[in-house]
């Protein structure tokens, strides 16, 4: 099994190169994903966010009103914290689980978007980095996604610099441009992931 933890600053394109990565026959394990199911209604991870947050984080319906939340933790680091602290053990948890069930010769790719923050690239073997410019990341979170300018560089400010995520990375995907041009780059990668999955049986013999 080859472990890519995936990773790129929001607006960068990192959903895309992730669909493209399945296409070609990679496992994903997405933690936005798993993320929003260990908080879903009736579970350990929802009731221990109300206990930290407080009831108004929740919906008429019961459900985590995640608007209302990411306005408290985008505006306190220390409210962020605290909400990492009981979100990220069990994204981790539920993580383990996917990846075990994943065959021996799998390319599993865990879509993690705070990789680079938790500090989590030795637990790869490979870390891909979806790299955009600021401008370019602005510019598709107002324009695809309907943030204001303000929100958006809020989220942009509250995660890793672009210096850091290029400077952890073993490999980089820029994504300034196109999805035409994108396409090719990730067949690429992928080829080279292939290639570093196939090695270890290659040395054993």
């Amino acid at each position: 099994m080859l472990r890519v933890g995936l990773t790129g600053g929001i607006g960068s394109g990192k959903s895309e190169v992730a669909k493209l990565l399945v296409s070609y026959g990679a496992v994903l394990v997405d933690a936005d994903r798993i993320a929003r199911e260990v908080v879903e209604p009736g579970t350990p991870g929802l009731a221990a966010v109300v206990a930290e947050f407080g009831d108004g984080i929740l919906t008429e319906e019961g459900t985590l009103d995640r608007p209302r939340l990411g306005a408290v933790v985008f505006a306190d680091e220390e409210r962020r914290r605290a909400l990492n602290a009981i979100v990220h053990p069990l994204v981790r948890e539920r993580s383990a689980e996917l990846e075990r069930s994943a065959g021996d010769d799998a390319i599993v790719v865990q879509d993690v978007p705070l990789l680079v923050e938790g500090g989590m690239m030795s637990h790869f073997d490979v870390v891909l980095v979806v790299d955009a410019s600021p401008g370019t990341q602005l510019d598709r979170l107002v324009r695809l996604r309907g943030m204001t300018a303000d929100d958006a560089r809020r989220r942009m400010t509250a995660q890793a610099t672009r210096e850091q995520r290029r400077a952890a990375a073993d490999v980089v995907i820029d994504n300034d441009g196109p999805r035409e041009a994108l396409e090719p780059r990730v067949r690429s990668v992928w080829g080279e992931l292939e290639r570093r999955a196939a090695s270890p049986g290659e040395h054993a013999g």
